[in-house]
C-alpha cells in the first residue's frame, strides 16, 4: 500500500508560515508522502476570500515552490462552485485510486462537520488529521458527542494506522491532536497590511513580494 498523502485545504488569503509548518509537521509526524494544497474557490461556511482565487493560488505555489513534498491543486480554485470538500476528496480519489488521503482539518472545523455538505461521507473518501490552536486542544470527550458509536472504532492515536484498512477501506480513522500549528492568522496579516504594518517574517518574502506587487489587502 502506497503512503499515505494529506489533503490541506483553505481559502490562504494569504498563505503563511503557520500554514507550511502545519503540512511540514503533517508529513513528518503522520509519515505522509507529501500535501496536496487546495485553495478554496467560493466558501460556505465563512465569509467569502478579500482576494481572488487566482492570488490566492499564485500564493500558495510561490510559498511551495522548491519542496518536493507539496504540490498544489487547483479543482476548487477553479471551479466556479461553491466549495465542498467531500467534491475535492471525490477528485482526488478518482486521481490517486489506492493511496489513503489524510484530510488535515482544524479542531473548529471538525466540531462543525454535522453542518458540511454530505459530511458523512468524508469518513468513506479520506482519514481525518485534526489540528489545534495553542492553548485549545480538543478532547476525545468533545468529539465523541459528534460521532456518537462510530466514535470508538475510529479514534486513534498511531499514526500508523493511516496505512491500515478500516471497515476494509482506507478511510476513517480519526487522530486528534496531533498537530499544532504556530500561532499565526491569516486575519491578523491582513490586519497589518490593511494599517500599512508589516507582516515581515510571517510569510514568505516571495508571498509578501506578491502581496506588494499586486497591492492586495491595502
Amino acid at each position: 500500500m502506497s503512503d499515505p498523502i494529506g489533503v490541506f485545504g483553505g481559502t490562504f488569503d494569504p498563505v503563511h508560515y503557520g500554514h507550511l509548518r502545519l503540512a511540514e509537521e503533517a508529513c513528518e509526524k503522520l509519515g505522509l508522502a507529501g500535501v496536496i494544497w487546495s485553495p478554496a474557490g467560493l466558501t460556505r461556511h465563512r465569509s467569502q476570500p478579500q482576494t481572488e482565487a487566482r492570488h490566492r493560488v499564485a500564493m500558495v505555489e510561490l510559498a511551495i515552490a522548491g519542496n518536493d513534498d507539496f504540490r498544489i491543486d487547483k479543482f476548487e480554485a477553479e471551479s466556479g462552485e461553491p466549495s465542498y470538500t467531500v467534491n475535492l476528496l471525490e477528485h482526488l480519489r478518482a486521481e490517486y485510486e489506492d493511496t489513503p488521503l489524510v484530510l488535515l482539518l482544524g479542531a473548529d472545523a471538525f466540531l462543525g462537520l454535522p453542518t458540511w455538505h454530505r459530511w458523512e461521507e468524508l469518513f468513506e473518501l479520506a482519514h481525518i488529521a485534526i489540528f489545534t490552536r495553542p492553548g485549545h486542544e480538543l478532547s476525545i470527550d468533545a468529539m465523541s458527542p459528534l460521532l456518537g458509536k462510530q466514535f470508538a472504532k475510529r479514534a486513534a492515536v498511531d499514526p500508523a494506522r493511516l496505512g491500515a484498512d478500516v471497515d476494509d477501506k482506507d478511510a476513517g480513522v480519526i487522530l486528534p491532536s496531533l498537530l499544532t500549528p504556530l500561532d499565526i492568522s491569516a486575519t491578523a496579516i491582513r490586519a497589518q497590511l490593511a494599517h500599512g504594518g508589516s507582516p515581515r517574517y510571517l510569510l514568505p518574502e516571495s508571498v509578501l513580494d506578491y502581496i506588494q506587487t499586486h497591492n492586495l489587502y491595502r
